[in-house]
């Protein structure tokens, strides 16, 4: 294992132990018992995910866990930004209901975004299914021989993991019962509008077919608006 490799797996285990320590400091007793339902949750789906990958894509599984060397410079940021917002959801929904009680948000509200939450979920798995090419960085994959791919939700939209990731962004505070918590979601929207943005110049710029897959689907985000 490289340096550069012991330094990453290092990082992500100190993290995830002042994540940890963090929401045990946040929540008070035993009441946030729906957070971590959803980090339980957010666990099981996403070791059931890794070993499908591996069996199935194993491919793809690399490709999301590793970090090449011709990853776009701005995206490096963008990554390292997203991790933060997303960390301080749950910090911020761990701090509202799970200590102060700042948010009353209606049962009705909490169960539509759990629901909303499993058909992200859904929609997730199938576009590890469709697209072989899906990597956690924005980068012209020569390596694995990259081609446009149109299969799937990708007929109707570029860039249908980012409405993934956006939505989420609104349904996981939701869900924690933190209004306050849909400040750093919101937020993250607009980082993956940006990234959205320059990754779609990217692959305009850089991948074979991109543009004319462009001219016959038109939208990056929502049909008919952008």
């Amino acid at each position: 294992m490289s340096p550069r490799s012991i330094a990453r797996y290092l990082s992500v285990v100190i993290m995830l132990a002042s994540v940890v320590a963090g929401l045990y400091w946040t929540v008070d007793g035993n009441e946030w018992t729906h957070g971590w339902a959803f980090l339980a949750l957010f666990a099981i789906y996403a070791n059931v995910l890794a070993i499908w990958l591996v069996k199935t894509r194993p491919n793809l599984y690399v490709e999301r866990r590793s970090m090449a060397e011709n990853i776009e410079p701005w995206d490096f940021w963008v990554v390292r930004f997203h991790g933060f917002l997303l960390l301080s959801i749950l910090f911020v929904a761990a701090l509202d209901s799970g200590r102060f009680n700042w948010s009353t948000i209606p049962v009705i509200v909490q169960v539509a975004s759990w629901l909303g939450l499993l058909l992200v979920a859904v929609l997730i798995w199938h576009l590890m299914a469709v697209n072989d090419f899906l990597s956690s960085w924005v980068r012209i994959q020569d390596d694995r021989n990259q081609v446009v791919v149109t299969r799937g939700a990708y007929r109707f939209v570029r860039h249908p993991m980012y409405i993934a990731i956006i939505v989420s962004d609104v349904f996981v505070p939701l869900l924690l019962v933190s209004y306050w918590a849909l400040i750093p979601g919101l937020l993250d929207i607009l980082l993956i509008i940006y990234r959205t943005a320059r990754e779609d110049r990217t692959l305009s710029l850089k991948l074979a077919g991109y543009r004319e897959y462009s001219a016959a689907v038109r939208y990056r985000l929502i049909p008919g608006i952008w």
